[in-house]
């Protein structure tokens, strides 16, 4: 089995459902381990559309990276996801952010389908706190300590706040 570290995201609709809802089918599909607490961030890259609600898994999987990328994005579908413009608004949103210590990416002729650690990991606190959480001292492959990143990222940590009153389904298991 392998450790994962999976994002998640949601910004119409019912968030907290849907976060809820995706983490339950999650449990599912691999061995939940333990979900971070669900924050409130602010939109990045493109800021003119709601609030976010974000939280991260640690789970063990015995899928491929590939595999698991595909059950993330059949989640989504399943959940209610509808296609948009990128970095939009979206009822859910399921990143691998990390596939063990494996440095990983994979293309289909020029498209690039998968890149693990995810690439754009170590600018986004909204990903690197709730992560933290679950696994203060991972280290990124070719990137760094999820510590040290996040002090790199100080300067959003007022766009990131904790829900104090929204769990997800777990909160660790043994």
């Amino acid at each position: 089995m392998v450790e994962v570290l999976i994002a998640l995201g949601s910004n119409v609709g019912d968030s907290i459902a849907n976060l809820r809802e995706a983490t339950a089918r999650l449990s599912e599909a691999m061995k939940l381990v333990a979900a971070s607490p669900i924050y409130e961030t602010a939109p990045m890259y493109v800021e003119d559309q709601p609030v976010f609600l974000n939280a991260a898994i640690l789970a063990l999987t015995d899928m491929s990276p590939m595999a698991l990328l595909m059950t993330l994005k059949e989640l989504e579908r399943v959940i209610g996801r509808e296609k948009r413009k990128t970095n939009g608004p979206r009822e859910i949103d399921l990143d691998l952010i990390a596939y063990g210590r494996l440095a990983y990416s994979y293309s289909e002729g020029e498209e690039l389908r998968l890149r693990v650690p995810h690439p754009r990991v170590g600018e986004r606190r909204f990903v690197l706190q709730p992560v933290y959480d679950v696994a203060p001292t991972f280290e990124f492959p070719g990137i760094g300590l999820v510590s040290v990143l996040l002090g790199q990222t100080e300067h959003q940590s007022q766009s990131v706040k904790k829900l104090e009153h929204a769990l997800l389904p777990i909160s660790s298991i043994e």
